[in-house]
């Protein structure tokens, strides 16, 4: 199940974290994937990990708040295999900054990269997408990382919650206009809860503020408890996610939301 024999997948953002784990988990399904990000060196090191599992990985340099980087990689990609089948919007920031101590500038680059960045994949990703569905059966794939501060608010950085929200809404406008143009292109999101990354380590810096405390291990105490499911998400949770989104499993879905948040958004 969840095989991807033959497809070929972009990852931004996935240097490291969930993005380096879904592009490990894509390999392993028989996946083509071309690991993109900004920071290069640890792209690479990623890529040279994947090659053990499958030559068929490659790094391409992507600020994907460039119109033009995005074009570049999507060209490098499609040179060195001939199409692409799946785009995996996966980068993404966190400031955690309330209200009252962000900026406008604070705001413009969790726009820059939450928003922008997914559009811009999403609208130049486009026509190569659509050529691969017309040659698949069930179609092309696009997953957009939101997150469950895109469907219930954020005490800690509601800015990033209104971009996650965005991206949210975007997933299943994008899924309806491709659907009544027949692109046969299929568009879902994907919901973390609080995971063991490093972003993760920031949500609980901005808890311990909250706390009022420098008290990591507190902040880390307060959201473990308020876990039902008693743990903390790891990138592979996620990552398996993504995968099946980007599969011809889940030929049936286009428009959802996938919640994987260890039953946070249940209370």
């Amino acid at each position: 199940m969840n095989r991807l024999d033959g497809k070929v997948a972009l990852i931004s953002g996935a240097a490291r974290g969930i993005g380096a784990e879904t592009a490990r988990l894509m390999v392993e399904a028989g996946a083509k994937v071309a690991v993109a990000d900004v920071l290069d060196e640890r792209g690479r090191e990623t890529v040279r990990a994947l090659e053990n599992i499958s030559g068929e990985v490659t790094y391409t340099h992507l600020d994907v708040t460039r119109e033009e980087e995005w074009t570049a990689a999507i060209t490098a990609v499609t040179g060195r295999f001939g199409a692409l089948d799946i785009l995996v919007n996966n980068a993404g920031v966190y400031l955690g900054l309330n209200i009252e101590e962000a900026t406008l500038a604070d705001w413009h680059r969790l726009c820059a990269v939450n928003l922008t960045g997914v559009f811009l994949g999403t609208k130049l990703a486009l026509p190569a997408l659509r050529d691969s569905a017309a040659r698949s059966p069930l179609g092309s794939a696009i997953v957009n990382l939101s997150s469950v501060a895109g469907i219930v608010g954020s005490p800690s950085d509601p800015l990033y919650s209104m971009t996650k929200g965005g991206v949210a809404l975007f997933t299943k406008s994008a899924a309806l206009e491709f659907a009544r143009k027949g692109y046969k292109i299929r568009v879902n999101s994907i919901h973390p809860g609080l995971i063991e990354t490093d972003m993760g380590a920031q949500v609980f810096a901005s808890r311990a503020q909250e706390l009022g405390t420098n008290d990591l291990d507190a902040a880390r105490r307060q959201s473990l408890e308020r876990l039902p499911i008693g743990r903390l998400g790891t990138v592979t949770d996620i990552a398996k996610g993504i995968v099946f989104l980007a599969s011809d499993d889940a030929g049936f879905m286009t428009g959802a939301g996938l919640v994987v948040d260890g039953g946070t958004t249940a209370q």
